[in-house]
């Protein structure tokens, strides 16, 4: 039994705190949410474990294979790539009866400064800098939080407020501590 079943063994039987009929993360597919809603509180909290648990070990598992696939591919890829005349992209290769796609995003990073600098230059030329990059302005809300009310009051027009996505986890009593 793991410290997290021994929680609920008052509810019933320590090793099987639940009848064998009970749904289990493989049956979750398969049901609707308001039927999984109704499930008891304590059958909601192990299948929460057992998904993030499923989850990560998912996600480590991604994660290896990842990595043999880069240490099998990459140096031909990289090859591949190079006959090609490509620092970047997509490149194909047969491995067998395989086909091997290998994509090599390009990621391109801007300096902020020197951006800025470029669009008054454009400004100053008496041209639309609108017409050469996208520009946006965004304010961290620590630091509107710390401005004076009269500032914030201000930027308050301009200002939405949307809720992000609830997250819900259930813990045991205590535990959240």
């Amino acid at each position: 039994m793991t410290a997290f079943q021994s929680l609920f063994a008052d509810h019933g039987d320590p090793y099987m705190p639940f009848p064998a009929n009970t749904p289990t993360v493989d049956d979750l597919t398969g049901l609707g949410l308001q039927d999984i809603a109704q499930l008891p509180v304590e059958l909601l909290a192990i299948l929460q474990r057992d998904v993030d648990e499923r989850m990560a070990r998912t996600k480590a598992a991604k994660a290896r294979l990842d990595g043999a696939l880069t240490v099998r591919y990459a140096a031909r890829a990289a090859e591949e790539r190079q006959a090609a005349g490509k620092d970047t992209g997509t490149i194909r290769f047969d491995d067998g009866d395989f086909t091997v796609i290998a994509d090599l995003p390009k990621r391109v990073d801007w300096d902020q400064d020197r951006l800025a600098a470029m669009v008054e230059r454009i400004r100053a030329a008496g041209d639309d800098p609108a017409h050469y990059v996208d520009v946006a302005f965004k304010v961290p809300e620590r630091k509107y939080a710390a401005w004076p009310d009269a500032i914030r009051t201000g930027f308050e027009p301009a200002r939405t407020v949307r809720p992000g996505s609830l997250k819900i986890e259930i813990v045991p009593q205590g535990a959240d501590r």
